[in-house]
């Protein structure tokens, strides 16, 4: 699975390649042709220039909607991004080899209420960039009650796979746990750089009763 946007590695060349937007039908479609053999066994997602970890992102949701979540990912970026920061992985041509040769682990699929997946991160904001008013909470800890001006989402590969913080011009406190919601007046939703069209009185992002097999570095591997 290629973005459009994206310049295709010649080492990906010989393979069967499916290029896709980041909206919903094109990624609807392209996963379907994808899938379409029946032994497939490994996706390759190569991101583009932009948005990367939201093609990735797309793809696996397709995947998870499709119940196919026993196909391997491996996600080939162009350049360092949040979701090769969470997930430990290379980018440019040191993901590329680790596509074709690497072995894919089973880690934890970060979610929304909307069926995204999230792969670098998500973001609860109000409208215009104002702080919107409302309650955060990660598990049964409040994160905060009242004026809120960003509520911050990140995926781990730790248990029990996702973070929860409100951002500081400093240093942010992550707090741990399965989910992370909040609710209030006109949220907007924005997950891995792409905004919702439409604000929401709630959000939740959590993680999927269901992991997904992300091929990962060696060094990354753990039982």
């Amino acid at each position: 699975m290629c973005a459009n946007d994206a310049v295709l590695p010649d080492d990906l060349a010989h393979l069967t390649v499916t290029r896709a937007g980041l909206d919903r039908d094109s990624l609807r479609a392209g996963v379907a042709k994808a899938m379409a053999p029946l032994d497939v066994d490994r996706v390759i997602v190569v991101g583009g220039a932009e948005l990367p970890d939201a093609f990735c992102g797309g793809v696996v949701s397709r995947l998870m909607i499709a119940e196919r979540l026993d196909v391997e990912i491996a996600y080939v970026a162009p350049a360092a991004t949040p979701g090769t920061a969470a997930w430990g992985l290379p980018h440019g041509t040191a993901a590329v080899d680790l596509a074709l040769t690497g072995t894919a682990v089973t880690v934890p699929l970060i979610r929304d209420d909307a069926a995204v997946v999230i792969i670098g991160g998500a973001r609860h904001l109000g409208e215009n960039g104002a702080p919107f008013t409302g309650e955060s909470i990660v598990d049964s800890e409040r994160l905060a009650l009242g004026e809120i001006t960003t509520v911050l989402i990140r995926p781990t590969r730790a248990e029990p796979g996702v973070e929860g913080a409100l951002q500081k011009r400093f240093r942010q406190k992550w707090i741990a746990g399965r989910a992370v919601q909040t609710g209030g007046i006109d949220i907007v939703v924005e997950r891995d750089g792409v905004r919702a069209d439409r604000p929401v009185k709630r959000s939740t992002i959590y993680r999927h009763h269901e992991d997904w097999k992300l091929v990962s570095p060696t060094n990354r591997i753990t039982t």
